[in-house]
């Protein structure tokens, strides 16, 4: 199995520049989405997180020929914090994850446990976009509480920019989406990767409490914006959906393919 580098950020950019290599993929909000861009270069340096999440960061140079952002979580509702036990959040060589910088209204206890270990989330596979998503992250290293039952609902977007579109608005109109979608509550994680070298493939996934707040984010007006802009902004892009279960008296995840009916609450 190939090394997967992880991109650390270093600093902030002034701007977008649409012609560069960060070349973005439709997001995971919901149905229909349009991520962020991705970065141009990797670093050997671990560095602390920038503020905003959604700013790409600089790199420095590195012989990584595939890279991708570390894991960015909705902060957690005012006053409510991960409890102080059990195993380090991340492995402490990997950078910390990023945050936004809206805050969930609420959530549950199993979906803080997830929320804890999705810190050490990350792919397995230089090749993720073109790997079931079952395997191409490392599901099986995120360990939950014993006593805890759940399911939760993942969005998948695997993506093909168009060659030469423009995607400063659609970066701006992402980035809105993504903090109108923690706002209004439900969303847990938002990750996404780079075009790989050859493939020019994408992925960017999001999970959620529950199908019903992927749902109510369609209807919100910087997601409706994102979507737009994506479908003239995207050679192909496809949608999958999937369930994120939890079982009572196992540690682990499974994830299994969406078929149908409520997930989550």
């Amino acid at each position: 199995m190939a090394e997967v580098a992880v991109a650390n950020p270093l600093a902030l950019p002034s701007a977008l520049d649409p012609t560069s290599a960060r070349v973005g993929t439709p997001d995971a909000l919901g149905a229909h989405e349009a991520p962020l861009a991705s970065q141009e270069e990797a670093t050997e340096v671990l560095a602390q997180p920038v503020h905003d999440p959604h700013v790409l960061p600089t790199f420095s140079r590195s012989q990584s020929p595939i890279l991708y952002l570390p894991p960015l979580l909705s902060s957690l509702p005012p006053g409510v914090v991960h409890p102080a036990s059990g195993a380090a959040f991340a492995s402490p060589s990997a950078p910390p994850p990023l945050s936004t910088e809206s805050r969930l209204p609420s959530i549950d206890p199993a979906s803080l446990a997830l929320h804890r270990a999705l810190h050490n989330f990350h792919p397995v596979t230089e090749d993720y976009a073109n790997t079931s998503y079952a395997e191409a992250f490392n599901w099986e290293e995120l360990k939950l509480p014993l006593e805890e039952e759940r399911e939760w609902y993942c969005v998948v977007f695997r993506s093909k920019r168009r060659e030469g579109s423009d995607g400063g608005p659609l970066y701006e109109a992402d980035k809105k989406a993504h903090e109108e979608a923690v706002q209004n509550g439900g969303l847990i994680l938002y990750w996404y990767g780079t075009p790989h070298p050859k493939t020019s493939l994408n992925l960017a996934t999001c999970i959620w409490q529950s199908r019903a707040h992927a749902a109510a984010a369609n209807s919100r007006p910087h997601h409706i914006r994102a979507m737009r802009l994506a479908a003239a902004s995207y050679e192909r892009y496809e949608l999958e959906r999937y369930r994120l279960r939890k079982v009572k008296g196992e540690t682990r995840l499974h994830v299994e393919p969406y078929d149908g009916g409520d997930v989550g609450w």
